[in-house]
């Protein structure tokens, strides 16, 4: 039997310089994709998964982030009064139990790693997941849920992955391929960002993970990896080895909405199965 995930981090620090202006002010978790920040869609995803312990690792001018799953009482009061009921059920919908949401500051962008050690006293010696809400997933079940399922079977540490073109391994950890199992590979080894030549394989690790708390310990020692910073990859690759280490590659299709052009892919796939929207973005291409 192994120790169940009701712990996830949200790493939410950082600085969305692909999005400014626009980003400033507005953490980029908070651009909407239709009618919900990205950061909802994410917290969302935990939940079905039956992750209800939330920390969110944030940084300076997120606080936005805070107020967004907590009351609005002049808004809510206001609503009440104009009898707009369905907008004040929309506004309470992201309200989560009291206490089951949690706030810790990166105070300098060290990286991923940093920022996953920064919520070492949160996760406390349980096994515990991650999620970076840029990379929404729309899959039903979610992601999250998958690899649980899948954990449950299997125990140890975990990733999610999709195949890419080997051109574009770059941009991404990769993973050395074992035994495949379904949906689940064995994984022999770990690799930030390589060039594509040296890519041991074109299977790449996007953002969601469940990890044992060991990795803490490697990530305390903040060695510096590639980008001057402190790769969460780094530390996951010394796991190996020493205790299961799976990818599960998932079902569903992944945006980046950390770029532009995922952003709007991720806008126009939605909004595509929307029934009141779908039939006028047809028109809005048709047009174009």
């Amino acid at each position: 039997m192994h120790k169940p995930i009701k712990k996830i981090v949200f790493p939410v620090a950082g600085l969305g310089t692909r999005f400014l202006p626009a980003t400033k002010a507005i953490p980029k978790e908070m651009l909407p994709v239709l009618d919900k920040p990205l950061i909802q869609y994410a917290v969302e995803e935990a939940i079905e998964a039956g992750i209800n312990q939330i920390m969110l690792v944030t940084g300076r001018n997120k606080q936005v982030m805070e107020d967004h799953f907590d009351h609005a009482y002049e808004l809510e009061k206001i609503l009440q009064e104009k009898g707009k009921g369905e907008a004040l059920e929309i506004s309470r919908s992201m309200l989560l139990e009291e206490g089951c949401i949690n706030y810790v500051r990166q105070m300098r962008p060290r990286g991923l790693g940093h920022a996953i050690w920064c919520a070492r006293h949160f996760v406390n010696g349980d096994p515990f997941a991650v999620a970076l809400p840029d990379d929404l997933i729309k899959g039903k079940p979610g992601t999250l849920k998958q690899m649980v399922e899948a954990y449950n079977e299997v125990g140890g540490n975990m990733v999610a992955t999709m195949d890419v073109p080997r051109e574009e391994t770059s941009k991404y950890g990769v993973i050395t391929p074992g035994v495949h199992t379904g949906k689940l590979i064995e994984l022999k080894g770990l690799v930030e960002k390589p060039h594509p030549e040296d890519a041991p394989s074109t299977e790449a690790v996007v953002g969601r993970y469940i990890l044992q708390p060991e990795v803490l310990d490697h990530l305390a020692s903040k060695e510096v990896g590639a980008g001057g910073e402190i790769q969460l990859t780094d530390a996951m690759a010394k796991l190996i080895g020493t205790q299961p280490f799976h990818a599960l590659n998932f079902e569903g299709r992944r945006f980046d909405c950390g770029s532009k052009i995922g952003w709007l892919m991720a806008n126009l796939s939605l909004a595509s199965e929307d029934p009141v929207l779908a039939s006028k973005i047809k028109e809005l291409i048709t047009f174009q």
